[in-house]
């Protein structure tokens, strides 16, 4: 399949999709001709760790790399099987066909590396600021959370109510 040998993988849970994200993704790019983009954790939603539904990643992810002139790239949500056996190939069933995957994660590196895939570290962007958890404790405390997202994902979080249901999720409306 054509562009299979250049085109890699990169999962995350994506809760918010944030400038650490798209930092990383822009990386990956400039070494691959396509990006998958697994939305890992996509049966989860409306909790205060995963507050936001595979489709609503989808569209904070899609928006934001429209908006960076980005085209050679696809989303894929992709649940959880807790059986780490099958897990491989079960992104590989949900998936086009790619070669290296993007992890820093080492249960992910270990599962990919033991089904033959080159893997990659994801390079990391100021992790200390740019994390999803600094992004959803400084939407539930009413702190500044805008300047680590890209203005799509903030204009998309604004539309879905985002900020209130997380504020009202963990009890803190």
């Amino acid at each position: 399949m054509e562009g299979y040998d250049e085109r890699s993988l990169i999962m995350g849970r994506f809760q918010p999709f944030h400038n650490g994200h798209l930092e990383v993704i822009r990386r990956c790019v400039a070494e691959s001709t396509d990006i998958v983009i697994g939305i890992g954790s996509a049966q989860y939603s409306h909790e205060a760790d995963n507050p936001f539904t595979a489709g609503e990643r989808h569209l904070m992810i899609d928006e934001a790399l429209r908006e960076e002139g980005l085209r050679n790239y696809c989303i894929v949500p992709i649940e959880d099987l807790n059986r780490y056996s099958v897990w491989v190939p079960h992104v590989v069933s949900m998936t086009p066909p790619f070669k290296r995957v993007y992890s820093n994660n080492p249960l992910t590196r270990r599962l990919f590396s033991e089904a033959g895939f080159e893997l990659r570290e994801s390079p990391l962007y100021s992790r200390d600021v740019y994390s999803g958890t600094v992004v959803r404790q400084r939407m539930v405390e009413g702190g500044e959370w805008r300047p680590l997202v890209p203005p799509a994902v903030a204009r998309v979080i604004d539309r879905m109510g985002g900020v209130e249901r997380l504020r009202e999720i963990t009890g803190r409306e």
